[in-house]
């Protein structure tokens, strides 16, 4: 069982994000605030757990939350302010977005930029140690994920379904014969190599 809170005697919103090492696509984070006390046994790192589960765990995340909330960072943002920046940009934004006020975070990882002036925990592998962390993690990975399939149907050459984004071998062959889309992160290196990338190629097929 995952314990259920670092500080005591606060109301305490914990956050993962998803998304951050993707070639395509915005980077989701989610803040979740569980109540006093709350146990369940199955949450647990998003990475550890099948899709069907974790949709399962979303919709008990939903009703049995005080709060929870989605923040997104788009492409465009991404390279404008670093994936790093964007990752704490989108806690931030589901931070701000939960109904219920938190009085501290805690955050997946080693590192966060300050929330107002909230104390925090920056906690390696916390999604694998605290619900509210783990609870997070479900949340940014299954909305992000949902998102990445409605994309997939806009451009199904980059299997964006399968891979969500990331940079297996076939979204990298994909963008050497058929360029980037308007939601590739233009920062990254796409093609892992020293290749020029194209524009969109609509005469490509697609």
């Amino acid at each position: 069982m995952l314990k259920n809170k670092y500080f005591d005697g606060v109301i305490e919103a914990g956050c993962d994000e998803a998304g951050r090492g993707c070639l395509a696509g915005s980077v989701y984070a989610a803040a979740v605030i569980l109540p006093e006390g709350y146990e369940n046994a199955e949450l647990n790192d998003s990475k550890k757990l099948t899709s069907r589960k974790r949709n399962e765990l979303r919709s008990v995340i939903e009703r049995d939350a005080v709060a929870w909330a989605v923040g997104i960072v788009t492409p465009d943002e991404i390279d404008k302010i670093n994936i790093l920046n964007a990752s704490f940009l989108a806690m931030h934004r589901a931070l701000d977005a939960l109904k219920v006020r938190p009085e501290a975070v805690i955050v997946d990882g080693n590192r966060f930029k300050p929330y107002h002036t909230l104390p925090y925990a920056t906690i390696v592998k916390g999604d694998g140690k605290y619900l509210s962390i783990a609870a997070a993690s479900i949340l940014a990975k299954t909305y992000r994920d949902d998102y990445m399939e409605r994309l997939h149907a806009e451009y199904p050459q980059y299997d964006w379904k399968g891979n969500k984004g990331y940079p297996t071998r076939h979204h990298r062959e994909a963008i050497r014969r058929f360029g980037v889309t308007p939601y590739h992160r233009m920062s990254y290196n796409l093609l892992g190599d020293a290749e020029p990338m194209l524009p969109f190629a609509e005469e490509a097929g697609v």
